[in-house]
C-alpha cells in the first residue's frame, strides 16, 4: 500500500524556486493549526456554549499533536513527503467545507467537533510531511537561507487566522445579525483556500530524488522502541519531564479562556468587546507583538547562550500574565487601553517561549535527533492539552479575576523547576567572528 502521487508527470514540470512553495507550504501549515486551537474556541463562544465545555472539547483536539510522533513513521514508509502534502490539503479542504454545511444543522455542536477532529489530524500529519519534504527538497545552504522565510509565512497565518478571519466573523455578524451564517461563510473560504493550496502544490512542489518510502521495512518497531528508549534514558528525564510539561501550565489555562473573557460581557465579568473587535487587538497586535518577542529573544540567546538568559525568560513568559490580572480587576472600556494590555503579555511570552524551544533543541542532540525533538513537542503539547480542558471548569467557579490569579500561581511549578536545569554555558551561543 502506497500513497498515491497525484502530481502531473514529470515531463511536464519545470523545476521550482523555494519561493513558488515555500512560503505557501508554511501558511497552509500554520492556518489550519490557528484554526482549531484558537478559530474553535471563538466560533463556539460565538454559538452560546459556555466556557466548560469550549475548554475541555477544544483541549482535546491537541491530541494530534500530542501523539504525532507515534504514527510519524507511517509517512516514511508510505508513498512519497510531496504524496501526503498534496492529498493532506484536498483533505482539509474538503473538511472544512463540511465543516462549513454542519454548522445550521440541530447537533451542530457534535458534527462540528468531528470535522475539526478530521482537520485537526491531517493537519499534524501535514506538519510531519512537509517538514520532512523541507529537509529533502533544498540542499543544507538554502534549507537556512529560507527558514527566516518560511517561520514569517508560518506567522502570517496565525495573523489571518486569529485576526483576519475573526475580524471577518466578526463584521459579517454585525451586518447580517446571524454569526451562524458567517462562520459559514469563513469555514467555507478556507475549504477554498485549501482545495486552491491542494491545486497549486500539485504542480509547484519540487520531485526531490530522496522523496521516496522508506525501505527500512523490517524493524521499524524495534527502531522506534530503541529511538524512546534512549529519550527515556536520561539521567534528569524526571526534571526534564516535569519542566517541558509545567512550563506553560499558565498559558493553557489562560489561553482557553482569554476569548470568552474578551468577549463576555461585564455583567459575567468579561470586557464586552466585539467579536471583531477580539480579532483585532488578541489576533492581530497580539500576534504581532508575539512574533516580534521571538524575534528579540532568538537574538539575546544567539548572543549570550541559553543558560545566561534562562531565568529571565522564565520570568518574562509567567509576570505579563497580570495584565489580565489588571484587565479582569478595573475593566477599562477602551480599546487601545485593551489591546497595549495584550501586546506586553504577548511580547512577554513570545521573548520567553523561545527559552522553551531553545531547551527542546538541547535535549533532543544525538543521532535521534529529530525523533527526540518530536517527541519533545509531543510532551509540550500534552502540557497545553491537559491543564486547557479544566480551566473552563475553573474559571466558572473562580470568576474570570480569580482565575487569572490562579494563572499567575499556576506558573511557580516552572519557575521553582528552573533552578534545577543544568545547561552548557555555551549552548545557543553563536560563535563570535
Amino acid at each position: 500500500m502506497s500513497v498515491p502521487d497525484l502530481a502531473p508527470p514529470p515531463a511536464a514540470q519545470r523545476p521550482q524556486s523555494p519561493w513558488a512553495w515555500v512560503p505557501s507550504l508554511y501558511f497552509a501549515e500554520g492556518l489550519p493549526y490557528v484554526t482549531v486551537m484558537v478559530l474553535s474556541v471563538v466560533f463556539y463562544k460565538n454559538m452560546g456554549i459556555p466556557n466548560t465545555a469550549i475548554a475541555l472539547y477544544t483541549s482535546w483536539l491537541y491530541l494530534p499533536w500530542v501523539i504525532k510522533p507515534l504514527w510519524s513513521p507511517v509517512v516514511d514508509l508510505l508513498g512519497t513527503k510531496r504524496a501526503w502534502i498534496v492529498l493532506l490539503q484536498g483533505a482539509m479542504g474538503v473538511g472544512f467545507a463540511l465543516l462549513a454545511l454542519t454548522i445550521p444543522a440541530p447537533s451542530f455542536f457534535r458534527l462540528t467537533l468531528a470535522m475539526f477532529w478530521i482537520v485537526a489530524f491531517a493537519s499534524a500529519t501535514h506538519d510531519i510531511a512537509a517538514d520532512g519534504f523541507y529537509l529533502l527538497a533544498l540542499p543544507e545552504k538554502q534549507q537556512a537561507a529560507f527558514v527566516g522565510l518560511r517561520s514569517a509565512f508560518y506567522r502570517a497565518a496565525m495573523i489571518a487566522g486569529q485576526g483576519g478571519l475573526v475580524f471577518l466573523a466578526g463584521k459579517l455578524s454585525e451586518r447580517s445579525g446571524d454569526p451562524r451564517r458567517a462562520w459559514m461563510t469563513v469555514f467555507a473560504a478556507l475549504g477554498l483556500f485549501f482545495l486552491g493550496a491542494f491545486a497549486w502544490h500539485r504542480l509547484v512542489l519540487p520531485r526531490p530524488s530522496l522523496d521516496g518510502p522508506s525501505g527500512e521495512k523490517t524493524g521499524l518497531l524495534s527502531g522506534s522502541v530503541a529511538t524512546f528508549r534512549s529519550f527515556f534514558a536520561r539521567r534528569d528525564i524526571l526534571l526534564v519531564l516535569g519542566f517541558l510539561l509545567t512550563f506553560r501550565l499558565g498559558e493553557a489555562q489562560a489561553i482557553k479562556m482569554v476569548t470568552p473573557f474578551l468577549l463576555d460581557p461585564a455583567a459575567k465579568g468579561g470586557l464586552g468587546m466585539t467579536t471583531a473587535q477580539v480579532g483585532l487587538a488578541y489576533g492581530t497586535v497580539g500576534v504581532v507583538f508575539l512574533t516580534a518577542g521571538g524575534l528579540v529573544g532568538g537574538y539575546v540567546i544567539s548572543r549570550m547562550g541559553l543558560r545566561r538568559w534562562l531565568w529571565p525568560m522564565t520570568v518574562a513568559v509567567h509576570i505579563p500574565n497580570l495584565a489580565f490580572v489588571y484587565l479582569a480587576l478595573f475593566r477599562p472600556g477602551g480599546l487601545a487601553t485593551v489591546a497595549t494590555a495584550i501586546a506586553l503579555e504577548q511580547f512577554g511570552y513570545g521573548f520567553g517561549f523561545t527559552a522553551y524551544i531553545m531547551f527542546m533543541v538541547m535535549i533532543a542532540e544525538g543521532p535521534h535527533r529529530t525523533a527526540h525533538y518530536a517527541i519533545a513537542t509531543g510532551f509540550m503539547a500534552m502540557g497545553m492539552m491537559l491543564p486547557g480542558m479544566a480551566s473552563g471548569w475553573i474559571q466558572e467557579r473562580l470568576g474570570y479575576l480569580n482565575f487569572f490569579i490562579w494563572v499567575c500561581c499556576a506558573t511557580l511549578p516552572s519557575i521553582l523547576l528552573t533552578a534545577f536545569l543544568r545547561i552548557d554555558p555555551a549552548f545557543g551561543r553563536r560563535e563570535q567572528p
